[in-house]
Parts: structure tokens; C-alpha cells; sequence
């Protein structure tokens, strides 16, 4: 074998493990993700790539997070990445038990990937997501449903619930550089006594309120007849007074005019006899005169009286 041959030999084996290791050197970041850089002679120093494809030494290692929205389901079905049965019991606070599917988004907060890194030892977000988000969301959902009765949480109390633990898990999820976007019930089962001892409740809850209903309604009825009985006794009054009015202005009319009656005939009176003048009385007798002289027994002498 000639120089040459083997300097091409030589040459190309290079060239190979050149590209392998340049191929070992290249980290690809997917999208909606970062990495953050462990540099195994100086630990994390910070640096955080972005999405896309980098270069990296050899010397370095890329863990990535998540921080895109991240769906996860802790359910009995098979979803999403609830391969097995992942659905879980939670406690009341009188002592039943009831089992619960649920889903939550979440996301790693890009501010603090570094630091979440540290606190995970290093561990992926794909890990951090099985090994400590699904557990916590269990156990703290748990001191969530410890201060409802059952009938709360089965019942119409949910959505209330619902929005509590989306805040109480917020607030625990926070210090650890995990954001939790949403969270929900998507089932809640119980078992048969607890759901007839519920439904007894319901019903019992119901004809409640079907019987406030119906005094309510009644009240309203009542408060109508009485605001009728006052109108129509307010009419009345209004009504009898009206008629006594009216009744008192007939009288004073009447009266008045009796009144300007007897005046005026005793006016005309006053004006009659301021006219009759000895003179003209004498000629009305005269004139009332039938022509017939009295009779008068006794004396002879006859008497003439033109008085009458």
C-alpha cells in the first residue's frame, strides 16, 4: 500500500469521526421550548438557547423546558399522556371520599428555567411533569376538597371549587418556576350511598325552595289583595266624601235660595207697603167692594162699613 493510499485512509477516517462529532456538538431546541446549558466543568452559568438548532460542546449538556402551553390529564382513561388510570381520590371535610378525573395546562415560566433546573437537579421538563407537577396537583387538590362537604363538591358547589383550586395551585406552582394556566374537573364519581344520601339532598333542596317559591308568591299575592282593599276602600272614601259634598252644596243651594227667595219677597213687601198711601188702601177697599151692605140686627139705624 502506497503513501498516498494511506494518507487517504487516514484522511478519511478523519473526516468521519469529524462529522460524527460535530453531529455529537449539535442540540436542536424545539419550538415552544428552551434549553437551559449544564457545563460539566462549571455547572449552570446561565445560558439559555432558544428554539432552533445550536452548536454545543461537547462538554455541555441542554435540558429543555416547556414554555409553550403543555396539556396533562390525570384521568381513568386513556388520554393525552393518562396512558393507565390516573384518576385519583380526594376527601371531604365529613368524611367521604370521592374520585375525580381531571385535566390542567401548564407551562415553565422562561425567567426561571435556570433556577427550576437547579431545584430538579437537573431533571427534563418531561420529568419535573411525572415525577413532581402530577403528584403535587393530587396532593394539593386534596387540601382543596378537605374543606368541602361532598354534596359541595358533587353538587352546585363545583364550578366555586373549581375556581379555588385554579388559584390555590397557581400559588403553589409559582415558587418552583411552573405556571399553571388551567385546571378541571372532568368527572367526579361517588359511591351509590353517597350519591343517594346527595340526591336526597338535592330533592329535599329543591321541594325547599319550590315551597319559598310558592310562600313567596303568596306574600306577593297577599301584598296585592291588600294594596286592592286599600285602593278600592281609598275609592270609597274618596267616593262618600265626594257624594257628602255634593250633598252639602245641594243644601246650601237650596238654602241660599229660599234665602234670596224669602229677600226677595220681603223686599217687594217693603216696596208694597211703602206704596200704599191711605189714599190708595181707601180705593183698593173701594174697589174689593161687592155693592152689599151688612145686615146688623138691633138698632134701627143702619151701619155702612166699607172696611170689609
Amino acid at each position: 500500500m502506497t503513501k498516498g493510499k494511506i494518507g487517504a485512509i487516514f484522511l478519511g477516517i478523519v473526516m468521519v469521526v469529524g462529522i460524527i462529532l460535530a453531529c455529537m456538538c449539535i442540540e436542536c431546541v424545539p419550538a415552544g421550548y428552551v434549553g437551559v446549558v449544564y457545563n460539566m466543568s462549571g455547572g449552570v452559568d446561565g445560558e439559555i438557547l432558544t428554539q432552533g438548532w445550536h452548536m454545543v460542546s461537547p462538554t455541555k449538556k441542554v435540558t429543555t423546558y416547556s414554555i409553550g402551553i403543555e396539556q396533562s390529564y390525570l384521568t381513568s382513561e386513556n388520554k393525552g399522556d393518562s396512558k393507565n388510570d390516573e384518576s385519583f381520590n380526594i376527601p371531604t371535610s365529613d368524611g367521604k371520599t370521592v374520585k375525580v378525573n381531571l385535566e390542567f395546562s401548564y407551562r415553565f415560566d422562561p425567567d426561571k428555567v435556570t433556577d427550576t433546573f437547579i431545584q430538579f437537579k437537573g431533571r427534563s421538563g418531561e420529568e419535573v411533569k411525572n415525577t413532581f407537577i402530577k403528584p403535587k396537583i393530587m396532593a394539593w387538590t386534596q387540601e382543596v376538597s378537605a374543606t368541602y362537604p361532598v354534596t359541595d363538591i358533587f353538587g352546585d358547589k363545583r364550578t366555586e371549587i373549581n375556581s379555588e383550586l385554579d388559584i390555590y395551585l397557581k400559588d403553589k406552582f409559582t415558587p418552583y418556576g411552573i405556571i399553571i394556566d388551567t385546571v378541571n374537573f372532568t368527572d367526579i364519581s361517588v359511591d351509590t350511598e353517597t350519591a343517594a344520601a346527595i340526591q336526597k339532598k338535592v330533592t329535599a333542596q329543591q321541594e325547599l325552595e319550590l315551597a319559598n317559591i310558592e310562600a313567596e308568591t303568596a306574600r306577593i299575592q297577599a301584598e296585592k289583595d291588600k294594596a286592592v282593599a286599600l285602593i278600592e276602600a281609598e275609592k270609597n272614601k274618596e267616593t262618600a266624601e265626594i257624594k257628602a259634598e255634593q250633598a252639602k252644596i245641594v243644601a246650601q243651594g237650596e238654602a241660599d235660595a229660599k234665602k234670596i227667595a224669602a229677600e226677595v219677597e220681603a223686599e217687594a213687601n217693603r216696596k208694597i207697603a211703602e206704596s200704599l198711601t191711605p189714599e190708595l188702601i181707601e180705593k183698593i177697599k173701594f174697589e174689593q167692594w161687592d155693592g152689599v151692605l151688612p145686615q146688623v140686627q138691633g138698632s134701627g139705624t143702619p151701619i155702612v162699613d166699607i172696611t170689609k
